[in-house]
């Protein structure tokens, strides 16, 4: 079996993208609770309904950056193969 450089780096460009998917799981997550505690806390306190989700929208909208980040970085890899 013979691997040229260019298979090596398609094959480690693809691997990388799988690893830089894996990056949206933390925000999922992060959101999830975020948005569960929220729904507590307007619960408990009916009158701060518009602070809470407002602030929960901020909060959410910050963490969802890093799972964009590592979608753009899994793109790049795919399809754009500037040693190639």
């Amino acid at each position: 079996m013979n691997i040229s450089g260019t298979d090596l780096i398609l094959a480690c460009s693809a691997i990388g993208a799988g690893l830089a998917v894996i990056a949206g799981i933390g925000p999922g997550i992060g959101q999830g609770i975020a948005a569960g505690h929220a729904a507590a806390a307007v619960g408990r306190n009916p009158g701060a309904k518009s602070d809470i989700t407002s602030t929960m929208l901020l909060g959410q909208a910050v963490a969802e950056t890093t799972g964009l980040y590592g979608l753009l970085v899994a793109i790049l890899l795919l399809f754009v193969k500037p040693l190639v």
